[in-house]
């Protein structure tokens, strides 16, 4: 068996991580949501000259993040939205410095991740960006002309805060195209429609403002969206909290006894991936280092299964290669039907690993059919909303394991799995 804190330790901790994030998401959004809707303004006007938006990062968290929101950027999952051009620069491609006088032109955009925490390297690479003429972002004090500093010290909560931040940034920078005149350096006057992106900015009517209304505007639709998160990480922390400590306790057992912890996705949930395992491989702080393998790092494993057999085995010849009787796998989905992440916790199950997953909407199949021992739901259809309520819920999970205490048996690992078999039915869709 498995020790908990039955004094509530695990749950009390769970309430503190939410109230701690609660106030800061709250702060963080009053206090920058006009810069944010300015910067947007900047952002588009870029773009409208043919800019490219260029992250990095060289830590493995800080390049999690470059990679989310340049796919966010070139893949828009929201009806309305257009492919913007975005670039995400990293530690396998060599020096930052060396990438981003390389690929950066004087148009661009360059956002810099983890300048706080690779000895300078990203800060460097940002004073070469703006040398060469790009608009300059940053979290952390690195010399760029927009600066914002999320109010915590807690790696987990910034790396939250930020991801909303870049979420936001991509959703309504692309109102200013539905102004375009804004982005011409005068007033525009003439009607506009927002078309199927119209839920995605309640402020803005028919009419076309001026700048500053519009800023207006946006600023407030900021706000709602960090109301927004805000309610839907409660809902996440709070219903699921038995299931996340219970998981937790679970895992704790599968590293303690010599498993290893294997994370998947599909595009930004394959970022979440990363940071997962970044998390869950790093010793910060009082935490231990335990193995991880992302599934989704190796682009010439990914590409060769696609390309041999199919898209929906990427994950699930991973889990034959790698998984072990006892080993886990956390599995990330926004809907909770993607196909691949399917077939991957259908392996799992016959291999017998513990399996977790954090999914969206009502749970899609994965919760429907009970296809993971343990299913975290996001009860929301918003896609960037759901992915940053699941960061909040990884970010918990690699907490409780440090609290959870093994004192005999396997933690729950292997064994019965809960939930139907029905997995080859039906066709899966979705992140």
């Amino acid at each position: 068996m498995t020790r908990t804190a039955l004094d509530g330790g695990p749950a009390a901790r769970l309430e503190a991580l939410l109230e701690e994030r609660t106030e800061a998401n709250r702060r963080f959004f009053a206090e920058e949501s006009e810069r944010l809707a300015r910067l947007c303004h900047l952002m588009a006007e870029r773009f409208a000259r043919s800019g490219r938006l260029v992250a990095f990062g060289r830590s493995p968290a800080a390049r999690s993040d470059a990679r989310h929101v340049a796919v966010e950027f070139v893949h828009p999952v929201i009806v309305g939205k257009r492919a913007l051009p975005a670039i995400g620069l990293a530690g396998e491609g060599g020096d930052l410095v060396t990438q981003v006088e390389l690929v950066a032109r004087p148009e661009d955009i360059a956002i810099a991740f983890g300048t706080d925490e690779d000895g300078g390297e990203a800060a460097r690479a940002l004073a070469a960006a703006r040398r060469r003429g790009c608009l300059t972002i940053a979290f952390s004090p690195a010399g760029a002309e927009w600066e914002f500093r999320p109010p915590s010290d807690d790696p987990y909560l910034r790396q939250e805060l930020i991801e909303t931040l870049y979420h936001v940034l991509w959703e309504l920078v692309h109102v200013f195209f539905d102004h375009r005149g804004l982005l011409e350096g005068r007033e525009a006057r003439r009607t506009h429609d927002t078309g199927a992106s119209s839920f995605l900015y309640p402020f803005l009517g028919e009419q076309e403002h001026d700048l500053e209304a519009v800023v207006d505007d946006v600023r407030r639709s900021a706000l709602m969206k960090a109301e927004e998160i805000g309610e839907l990480r409660q809902q996440t922390l709070t219903e699921n909290r038995d299931v996340l400590v219970a998981a937790a306790t679970a895992l704790r057992g599968s590293l303690d006894h010599g498993g290893q912890l294997l994370a998947l996705g599909n595009g930004g949930s394959a970022t979440d991936a990363m940071d997962a395992v970044a998390d869950f491989r790093s010793p910060a702080g009082s935490r231990r280092a335990w193995p991880a393998l992302d599934l989704t790092e190796d682009a010439s494993i990914l590409t060769a299964i696609a390309n041999d057999i199919g898209t929906d085995a990427i994950f699930s010849r991973q889990v034959i290669a790698y998984g072990r009787r006892g080993d886990a796998l956390l599995a990330l989905s926004t809907s909770g039907n993607s196909r691949n992440v399917i077939e991957a916790l259908a392996e799992a199950r016959r291999r017998e690993l513990l399996t977790i997953a954090m999914v969206g909407y009502d749970g899609g199949r994965v919760a429907g059919e009970a296809l993971a021992n343990h299913v975290i739901v996001t009860r929301s259809e918003h896609i960037p909303r759901i992915q940053e309520a699941q960061a909040s819920a990884y970010h918990a999970l690699r907490e409780l394991v440090e609290l959870v205490e093994l004192v005999g048996g396997s933690g729950g690992v292997g064994g019965a799995q809960s939930g139907g078999e029905g997995i080859d039915g039906g066709a899966g869709g979705g992140a």
